[in-house]
């Protein structure tokens, strides 16, 4: 029988969630284990319809994974960043501009937050595929390379495909219609990615208004964030405020990205979201993130599903033309090449500056 311990790992102790009178979004609580029956879904649906088409962001609880096994995942995250050694984390270097995913370590100051100031990021990460062993890992993380891969597929089958189906239901068209376009064995780039935010310096702070992601979309079609305790997530709210995303113990907050959009004709479009300096009271906190990325497969050209009646009547809004629509890889490896990284121009609209991906323009927000 194979052993049911599990490799020893530091304790990751997440620091206390934040006491500071904020401003949240009122974002609905969607409960994934009713996601397993007709009854559940039909009942399901609807919800996260409405509240993904009012702020795009939603919160999923009873998802599969209890306390210990989220915390478990949580001190697997911290081990890129507390125990693999400078000169490792260059050999596993992920090579974004050149292969356009983020596979292996992202360095600190590899992003421009702020273009004006040339204020650079202070986040590393470390991304992840799918297949785990697709690409060679650091040493220290081989040994959790089982439980990173039951990770990988609780939420791409646990997670994405529930609310795939949701939003395909909500569309009235077949339950798999999204799934279908959504394999765990073939080829794309849905990856878990475990990020660390640090604290930066009061210069960088004020040069950058202590935003320490603009604000953007995402790429995939949905995004699953592991709720921890650390503020500095905002999303811009349907009134243009932004608002703060509240912690929930072992919940996720899960939005859809540009993909999605693609797919529904504007009907889920991607809710912009950044990343600013935590509350006042968790200053002095690193900020550590656990996320899954969902993607379809490569091949998948991102075009609308026109054969939902819901589409039909709500008028399909396209990014272009059918046949210019770009395939699933074209687009993730447009977007993720030249984020951060290009010269944006500034947009017609205030904070805004813009670029072209695939012949379509998309937007970032200070």
């Amino acid at each position: 029988m194979p052993s049911l311990t599990l490799p020893e790992c530091g304790r990751y102790i997440s620091p206390p969630a934040t006491n500071e009178d904020l401003e949240f979004a009122d974002l609905a609580i969607v409960d994934l284990s009713k996601a397993h029956t007709p009854e559940g879904r039909a009942e399901l649906y609807p919800q996260l319809r409405d509240a993904l088409r009012t702020y795009g962001f939603v919160y999923a609880i009873n998802h599969g994974y209890s306390q210990a096994q989220r915390d478990r995942i949580f001190d697997i995250a911290n081990v890129p960043f507390a125990v693999v050694p400078p000169d490792e984390m260059k050999t596993y270097a992920a090579n974004i501009e050149k292969v356009g995913y983020y596979a292996g370590f992202k360095a600190r100051q590899f992003w421009k937050v702020d273009t004006e100031n040339q204020v650079l990021d202070q986040i590393e990460h470390y991304g992840i595929n799918k297949d785990v062993t697709r690409r060679p890992h650091p040493q220290a993380l081989r040994a959790f390379l089982p439980e990173i891969d039951a990770f990988a597929r609780h939420n791409h089958f646990n997670v994405v495909h529930p609310i795939l189906r949701l939003l395909a239901l909500s569309l009235e068209l077949p339950e798999e219609t999204l799934v279908e376009k959504h394999n765990f064995n073939g080829t794309g780039e849905s990856c878990v990615r475990f990020m660390k935010y640090y604290r930066r310096t009061k210069e960088e702070e004020e040069k950058s208004k202590n935003v320490w992601l603009k604000g953007h979309t995402d790429v995939g079609s949905v995004t699953i964030l592991w709720s921890q305790p650390v503020g500095g997530l905002q999303i811009q709210a349907p009134d243009g405020r932004w608002k703060w995303v509240r912690h929930i113990e072992n919940a996720l907050v899960i939005n859809t990205g540009d993909m999605m959009d693609f797919f529904s004709g504007g009907y889920y479009k991607p809710t912009i979201h950044r990343v600013v300096q935590p509350p006042e009271d968790q200053h002095n906190y690193d900020r550590l993130g656990v996320f899954f990325f969902s993607m379809p497969d490569d091949n998948v050209r991102l075009i609308p599903c026109v054969e939902s009646p819901v589409l039909r009547q709500f008028g399909i809004q396209r990014r272009c033309p059918d046949e210019d629509a770009p395939l699933c890889a074209a687009w993730r490896k447009g977007r993720t090449t030249t984020y951060g990284r290009s010269n944006l121009k500034k947009g017609i609209e205030h904070n805004v500056e813009e670029e072209v991906i695939e012949g379509i323009v998309v937007k970032h927000y200070n």
